[in-house]
């Protein structure tokens, strides 16, 4: 069975049967067919799908938003914005198709040469429960435009989400098919992608299911895109807007209730202006509002599973036994549902579990560094390279020390954060591949070249 639980009040929401042998075996084939007709539409009619999908997301903006709070505890102003953000990335790719999917002409005196797109097939997409609507259609938008098809494995604390995905695509009238989800155990999906119906793999999760899925889909010879853990730094130089810095920091780790992989995680700030940060990160951490996650003016809501919050508990106790300073929260609240109280720790060093392992959870790691070099040796220690955010106010500084930076993206007095238009993902053990803009888009198609000689 699968279970949908309520976070913020341990209730049972829903059980479903996991699907069977027999309905695996039908989905996997109507998307085999659907994707032979898919792939020979044209760009017009796919520009079509992704703007009845954006329209659809918007007239069930509250019905989604709603499903997304009950299932993981998203905060609603920020279940909302994630189902908007849904539909602007439709209305991105439809909006620049075009553009994104048009040959490159190679030129020659002799011959004519370009560089095509094809479609690879049917996408396997395994995807994880903290933006359950937004990380699939991150996917499912520019896969389908390039003519592939796909199939969703989310993850089971959020089998309602799931469906509900595929009821979107049947409100925007999509070919049967197209979409589909599939309600299964993790034990299914090496099956899953061994299928000679599935072409390539798309996974969203933890560094070490990442290996996983990556030796599965090696050992198929199958194409992959893995985005992965992260331990963003968050640097603050001593010419930086402190204040500014700060209020944008405890968002940047705050969001989400901290369950992100994109959080900034670690704080890593020059000595000169430390006090100073940390005053402003504790008054604004204060100043956070954590309850039921349905009501508006809720900051922090509980964290999706207990056993995540345990995991985060063990690592907040485990830095304060190695000398981490506890300024704030550092527990599970007490009654019922998952939460943690928002939680600040001072004087972290890159060794302490705070400051060596990815925190996901509303936990913020504060290290002291001496000066701009000591902050990106510290930035760049670690297994982890997603996203970094930089703090200064020299600009062309900056862009220097940007490029110094072992990061998939690097965020100048800003915070990280995904956008269609750029591309994302990240290095070392954060991942590979990219999602979103053209490169996420051609990461599942066929560069296929073709070259043309003189008619004889």
């Amino acid at each position: 069975m699968i279970h949908s639980i309520n976070p913020y009040d341990e209730s049972t929401l829903a059980t479903f049967d996991e699907h069977d042998a027999a309905t695996i075996e039908a989905t996997l084939a109507r998307a085999q067919s659907a994707q032979r007709d898919w792939r020979r539409t044209s760009l017009a009619q796919r520009q079509d799908l992704l703007r009845r999908l954006a329209a659809a997301l918007r007239a069930g903006k509250a019905e989604y938003a709603a499903l997304i709070t009950a299932e993981m505890g998203k905060p609603i102003t920020e279940a909302i914005a994630e189902v908007e953000k849904c539909a602007i990335n439709c209305d991105y790719y439809a909006n620049e198709a075009e553009r994104l999917l048009a040959p490159e002409i190679v030129a020659s005196n002799a011959t004519h040469s370009k560089v095509v797109f094809d479609p690879l097939g049917t996408v396997l997409a395994v995807m994880p429960w903290n933006y359950p609507f937004w990380q699939v259609m991150r996917f499912a938008a520019p896969a389908l435009l390039a003519g592939n098809t796909a199939v969703l494995k989310h993850a089971n604390n959020v089998p309602q989400c799931a469906l509900a995905l595929a009821q979107v695509f049947d409100r925007a009238d999509a070919p049967k098919g197209l979409f589909s989800t599939l309600l299964v155990n993790s034990s299914r999906v090496q099956d899953l992608i061994a299928d000679d119906r599935i072409a390539a793999v798309t996974f969203t999760g933890s560094t070490p299911v990442g290996r996983t899925i990556a030796s599965q889909a090696g050992a198929a010879l199958k194409k992959q895109v893995l985005e992965l853990g992260g331990s963003d730094p968050f640097i603050v130089l001593a010419d930086a807007d402190i204040d500014l810095a700060a209020r944008t920091a405890v968002k940047a780790r705050f969001h989400n209730t901290g369950q992100s992989c994109i959080s900034a995680k670690r704080f890593i700030v020059e000595s000169q202006v430390a006090d100073a940060f940390v005053e402003a990160f504790v008054a604004h951490t204060r100043a956070l509002k954590v309850g039921d996650p349905r009501d508006n003016g809720v900051d922090v809501g509980p964290m999706a599973r207990d056993n995540l919050r345990d995991d985060l508990h063990q690592q907040v106790r485990a830095s304060v036994d190695a000398g981490a300073r506890l300024l704030v929260g550092g527990a599970p609240r007490a009654g019922k549902g998952y939460f943690f109280e928002p939680t600040v720790l001072d004087r972290v060093t890159p060794d302490m579990a705070a400051g060596r392992d990815e925190t996901f959870g509303p936990a913020a790691a504060i290290i002291r560094c001496k000066d701009a070099d000591e902050a990106i040796r510290i930035a760049n220690d670690t297994v982890f390279g997603l996203g970094a955010a930089l703090w200064t106010g020299d600009l062309q500084r900056a862009d220097i020390l940007a490029r110094e930076i072992e990061a998939g993206a690097v965020f100048i007095n800003g915070t990280v954060a995904s956008d269609p238009r750029l591309p994302f993902g990240g290095i070392k053990q954060s991942g590979y591949g990219r999602e979103l803009s053209s490169y996420g888009l051609k990461e599942f198609t066929n560069i296929k070249s073709v070259w043309t000689g003189p008619a004889r």
